[in-house]
């Protein structure tokens, strides 16, 4: 009986072989699909995430720039007295507000007047030409704040002089937080006095106090027996927005809210509708809501994205995968089928094809570089080894700066082209034992086993620093960039991937925020 079966077995062996090659193939190929579709990702939060980062940034900056601005109109009034209104004219005509500060809407002073000061307050006023000037809105109050200047003068007039924001709440409650921090304070959602639209636009008002000359200011108490006034700037906040440093990312839908509470009553301020014309209306692919506090009030920025973020920002090959990995199992079952006298030369071409996916599930179609899969692997492998023998290793993250104005300025192409240059200087600087890959976009990430003394990393990065720093010759052009980099140390700076990533990128970040091209050290 033996002997009947052996011969139909192998008689078989044929048939099946073809779909046997198909299933494996394609179940491969499933599996590197999924594994390149999770890796597109976890890069496009991860860039979406630096798209968040970066507006809050540039929120901040421009509110600490108009800070200063405001500041010095405060310094002014520390050396002249409060009534001096030729002297804050020449000076808020020296700033060319349309030219440096646009977003600003008025510059003004308000003096602190208390009741019994009120009648000789207004004939003061009036002495100086302001026919009618009275403070308003009328009602007796303990004490005045009235508006006594405001430049530029808006075709001489004066309208808003004498008028009083301490009985406004939401004004009182930032001149009170600038009067007892000695700080700048902003207002909520307010409309501006200036603003005789019928439908108001949103804006907000920085104040500053004044405090009398020579006069402590050390306590809260003190702020508040010697405060004489405050300097004032107002915004529409669409312009506010529109002053930004920076181009916004395609794709992207920003909202600002007053305080925390992200409700349409509260919105100051939305861009970036959608431009997907012609489709269908969908929920955003990411987003989230970010509170930051802005001279001691809270807004809370709210980012989204549209289709247009992912297809620009989105390198998944995830369809390219499946379809070479179902084009290479149809071959390769093709090829079983045909020649089946020699089954082994089709099977030592299956290992080839497996062996071409695998290489492709590990490495940057781009570069060549290890991918954030093996590069993980190859980690956790340090990690064990450094903690068997009671070693050390270095993590290096690095970031090229000013990469995107390459893409914008000559294109994708040589974009790509920059970021292979990158790889190739990379792996002619580090040792060989060492890992150089590429995790998405222009980062880069290096890997330094069998650490002798933490010198030595950082010693390497700065390396790696002076070598991206020369020029880039491509296509007829010479490019230049820099680079920061993060290092954290094994096991100083973390004792898992987690943390010595988390350091390391930490460190990365802390290098751009320093004025970039620089190494930074987890600390």
């Amino acid at each position: 009986m033996a002997s009947e079966r052996t011969p139909i077995s192998a008689s078989r062996l044929p048939v099946f072989l073809p779909w046997l090659i198909l299933v494996v193939t394609l179940a491969l190929t499933w599996l590197v699909w999924d594994h390149e579709r999770q890796l597109a990702r976890k890069e496009l939060r991860t860039q979406f995430a630096f798209v968040l980062r970066e507006t809050v940034s540039r929120v901040e900056q421009r509110v600490a720039g108009y800070e200063q601005m405001l500041r010095g109109v405060q310094g002014l009034f520390a050396t002249t007295a409060l009534t001096n209104r030729r002297a804050l004219c020449d000076y808020v005509e020296t700033l060319q507000l349309d030219a440096n500060f646009s977003a600003i809407q008025v510059i003004g002073v308000i003096e602190q007047v208390p009741l019994a000061s009120k009648p000789a307050h207004e004939a003061r006023m009036q002495q100086l030409g302001f026919t009618g000037y009275a403070i308003h809105p009328e009602g007796e109050r303990e004490v005045y704040a009235p508006i006594i200047q405001r430049e530029p003068d808006a075709g001489g007039k004066h309208s808003i002089l004498g008028l009083d924001p301490w009985a406004d709440p939401a004004r009182r409650v930032a001149m009170e937080a600038a009067r007892d921090s000695g700080m700048a304070a902003i207002t909520g959602k307010v409309r501006l006095a200036i603003d005789r639209r019928q439908e108001a636009q949103p804006g907000f008002i920085m104040y500053l106090p004044i405090f009398a000359h020579g006069q402590p200011r050390d306590s809260v108490a003190q702020r508040r027996a010697n405060l004489i006034g405050w300097v004032y700037a107002s915004f529409y906040m669409d312009e506010f927005m529109a002053g930004l440093y920076g181009k916004q990312a395609p794709g992207i839908t920003l909202a600002i809210y007053d305080e925390a509470n992200p409700v349409e009553a509260a919105l100051m301020y939305r861009t970036g509708e959608s431009t997907d014309k012609g489709l269908p209306a969908i929920e955003s692919l990411l987003s989230a809501n970010e509170y930051m506090v802005v001279a001691g009030h809270t807004w809370t920025l709210s980012l989204s994205t549209q289709r247009e973020f992912e297809a620009w920002y989105g390198r998944d090959v995830s369809s390219v995968i499946a379809v070479t990995g179902a084009g290479l199992g149809v071959a390769l079952a093709l090829l079983a089928w045909l020649m089946v006298t020699g089954r082994a030369r089709a099977l030592r071409m299956a290992a080839e094809m497996t062996e071409e996916l695998r290489h492709v599930a590990q490495h940057d179609p781009l570069t060549g570089l290890p991918n954030r899969a093996l590069f993980s692997d190859r980690l956790h492998k340090e990690l064990a080894r450094a903690k068997r023998h009671d070693g050390q290793f270095a993590l290096v993250f690095l970031d090229l700066d000013h990469f995107k104005p390459i893409n914008d300025n000559y294109g994708h192409a040589i974009g790509d082209l920059v970021l292979q240059q990158v790889a190739l200087r990379l792996k002619d600087t580090v040792r060989e034992s060492d890992t150089v890959g590429r995790i998405g976009g222009d980062e880069f990430v290096v890997l330094v086993p069998e650490l002798a003394e933490s010198d030595a990393a950082l010693s390497l990065a700065e390396k790696i620093r002076q070598v991206i720093r020369q020029p880039f010759a491509l296509d007829g052009r010479q490019l230049d960039i820099s680079c920061s980099l993060g290092v954290a140390i094994y096991p100083d700076d973390g004792i898992d991937e987690i943390s010595l990533t988390k350091r390391a990128d930490e460190a990365m970040y802390r290098a751009k925020d320093d004025g970039r091209d620089s190494v930074r050290r987890a600390s």
